[in-house]
């Protein structure tokens, strides 16, 4: 059973400590298309609690939303928190997340990456058992965010008997 209506992912959405500083890299790095922006929102009331679970007095300065390319949208916050904030998660935390770009040729993506001054974690890896034919490889936004690019351009080795695969962001109607 699942959610009645639901079709995939609309946005991923993220805080940034400037962002200006994340729409240079979002748009100049990875070629996110600036779509729209909206003001501030602060409430005098419970409605930050309830509805984001955040302290009450905490404002959102900011929000810019991006399309990037065939995948997901990206919303994007600036808060002014009312109680603080906490660092940037690391993957093994609890909330701990990084998002995975799809590219079809890793080393020219590497490349382009680390010309530009974009903080490459290591070299790519070459995954086994299932995900066999796919590379990785993480990198970091100027604010700490970790992303990741991935690449299978023959498929991963799952597919050769999967009734069902995962999306594709190079064929998305399948």
């Amino acid at each position: 059973m699942a959610i009645p209506g639901i079709s995939g992912t609309d946005h991923f959405g993220f805080t940034v400590p400037d962002l200006d500083e994340a729409e240079r890299f979002l748009v100049d790095i990875l070629g996110a298309e600036p779509i729209y922006t909206l003001g501030a929102k602060r409430a005098d009331d419970e409605w930050m609690r309830t509805q984001i679970g955040v302290h009450p007095r905490t404002v959102i300065e900011e929000i810019r939303f991006y399309r990037l390319h065939t995948g997901a949208n990206l919303e994007v916050f600036k808060y002014a928190a009312a109680d603080g904030q906490r660092p940037q998660p690391r993957n093994s935390d609890i909330g701990g997340h990084h998002l995975a770009l799809y590219v079809q040729d890793m080393d020219a993506a590497v490349a382009y990456l680390r010309d530009r001054g974009v903080e490459v974690m290591g070299e790519p890896v070459a995954s086994r058992q299932a995900a066999e034919g796919q590379r990785w490889v993480y990198f970091r936004a100027p604010w700490g965010m970790q992303f990741e690019l991935v690449s299978f351009p023959t498929g991963k080795a799952y597919e050769r008997e999967a009734p069902v695969r995962l999306w594709h962001p190079d064929d998305p109607a399948n």
